[in-house]
Formats: C-alpha cells, sequence, structure tokens
C-alpha cells in the first residue's frame, strides 16, 4: 500500500491557464508539498474537440512560471484510451452498463428528471430499450440500481466515439497514478460519490477527497474560461511577478478584487 502522499492538477487543455485554475494548482501542489509527498500532472484531454496542443504546451509553462514543480512526466490521457476501452468492455460483461441513445434535449424535458450540478439526472428512459438502428449516436450510462443507488442518476461513463467520461477516466488514472489525496475545487464535491461507487465496481483504492472553495471576480460569479477570466499568460505579459502572486493567494490575498466563494 502507498503511504507517501501523491496529489494531482489535472487540467484539460481547452483553453489557457487562469487564477481559478492556479488557486486549485496552488492547494493540490502544497498540500503535497506539506506532507513531504509528490505533486503529479494529468492533461485531461478526451475532448478532442475543444483540447489543443498548444494549450497543453501553455499549461506546463504557466505552471512554471508559478513556480510550481511537478514530479515526473505528466499523465495524458488521450494516450490511454485502449485503458479506458479495456474497462469499460469489463463492465459490458458484467452487466452494470447499457446503452442511450437520448438527446440532452429529451433528457432535459424527461417528466421527473430531478436536478443536479450536472444537470437533470437521467431517468432510465433507455434501460431495457432494443437499438433503434439507424447507426444514431449513443453513449454508456453505468446502471447504478444494480451497481448501487445514487441520487446522480445513471451518468454516462463512455460515448460511441469518444469510449470514455470524465468519470471513468479519472477514476481509472488517479489509481494508476497513485493519488492518495485528491485536492479540488468543490463544484465536483457531487462527484465524489460516483467516483467512489466506480472505484469499489473496479476494487480501486479510494483516495481522500479535499475540496477547496472557488475563486470568483468582483462580481461574485465563479472564474471560468468561458467568462474570460484573466489568464496567467496575460498577467505574464503584463509584467506581473509570479513570486509576489503566489505568495498573496497563499495567504488568500487576491488582484483585481478577486476572493474565494461563499460555501
Amino acid at each position: 500500500m502507498n503511504t507517501q502522499c501523491i496529489s494531482r492538477f489535472a487540467p484539460s487543455p481547452t483553453g489557457r491557464l487562469h487564477l481559478g485554475h492556479a488557486w486549485s494548482a496552488l492547494q493540490a501542489h502544497d498540500f503535497a508539498r506539506a506532507a513531504g509527498g509528490q505533486f503529479l500532472i494529468r492533461i485531461e484531454d478526451i475532448d478532442s474537440g475543444r483540447c489543443r496542443a498548444n494549450f497543453v504546451d501553455g499549461i506546463f509553462e504557466d505552471l512554471r512560471w508559478l513556480g510550481l514543480e511537478w514530479d515526473g512526466p505528466a499523465m495524458v490521457q488521450s494516450e490511454r484510451f485502449g485503458v479506458y476501452r479495456a474497462v469499460l468492455d469489463q463492465l459490458i460483461e458484467r452487466d452494470l452498463v447499457y446503452r442511450c441513445w437520448c438527446t440532452r434535449a429529451e433528457i432535459a424535458t424527461s417528466a421527473g428528471a430531478p436536478q443536479g450540478d450536472e444537470g437533470p439526472a437521467y431517468p432510465g428512459t433507455c434501460k431495457g430499450r432494443a437499438d433503434p438502428g439507424d447507426d444514431l449516436a449513443y453513449c454508456w450510462r453505468l446502471d447504478t440500481e444494480k451497481a448501487g443507488f445514487l441520487p446522480q442518476g445513471d451518468v454516462v461513463l463512455a460515448r460511441k466515439d469518444t469510449l470514455t467520461s470524465y468519470h471513468l477516466s479519472v477514476t481509472i488514472d488517479d489509481a494508476a497514478q497513485g493519488v492518495t489525496d485528491v485536492v479540488r475545487g468543490n463544484d465536483l464535491t457531487e462527484a465524489t460519490h460516483i467516483h467512489g461507487l466506480l472505484q469499489s465496481l473496479l476494487n480501486l483504492p479510494t483516495p481522500r477527497y479535499h475540496h477547496h472553495a472557488l475563486l470568483a471576480g468582483p462580481d461574485g460569479a465563479r472564474l471560468a474560461k468561458r467568462h474570460n477570466a484573466p489568464t496567467l499568460e496575460s498577467l505574464r505579459e503584463s509584467g506581473c511577478d509570479p513570486l509576489r502572486l503566489i505568495d498573496g493567494m497563499r495567504e488568500q490575498r487576491f488582484p483585481f478584487g478577486f476572493a474565494l466563494m461563499e460555501a
């Protein structure tokens, strides 16, 4: 059993890192270093339509600029589709997943679909449904009734054209990297239940989970790429001192009126 503390930062290369990413990376980095452990990087690039190689390079550049060094080579999810497919095949063989052809719009309008952080929970429409043919797009959903009840509904574990999902790949990869402590934003708190169930089904170790507060802008809204949050690249180009920035963040002093969101 691994007794050394190992944390990780796992960004998706769909854009340049911003201050919210820096805050999350800092939490995972400092947690591991304070325990004398390892800090790992994982590039979560399973979304080939949105991820770009230049953003991967940007992630490494930004982290080095901040002075956040990591241990060993980064794991890259797009190099591991064969691993995810093998695990999915195991779940298919055990009859723990089923195909779903529903569109997002159909799920959103389904009667009795409760809302959660990831949108409406799937009501099980395609459970036991015959293949409609016509080569329609589909996903593989975890049958939580067979696997163990979850309030999130039957979550997506893979898609026809991707063969994995965030939930499946992150669970497999945390185990593969020997992660003992997952330090991530509290927007992913609910996902912990899904990952715990998958760890149990796949006989994988369960790390300790630590969820930190997120950064918000002066308007109180969470920092996000889609809201044009200032990137670390732009701060660097403006002459920002990275040591002063990171030391301030450790003391929860943030530039431009940013602050931690209320729980």
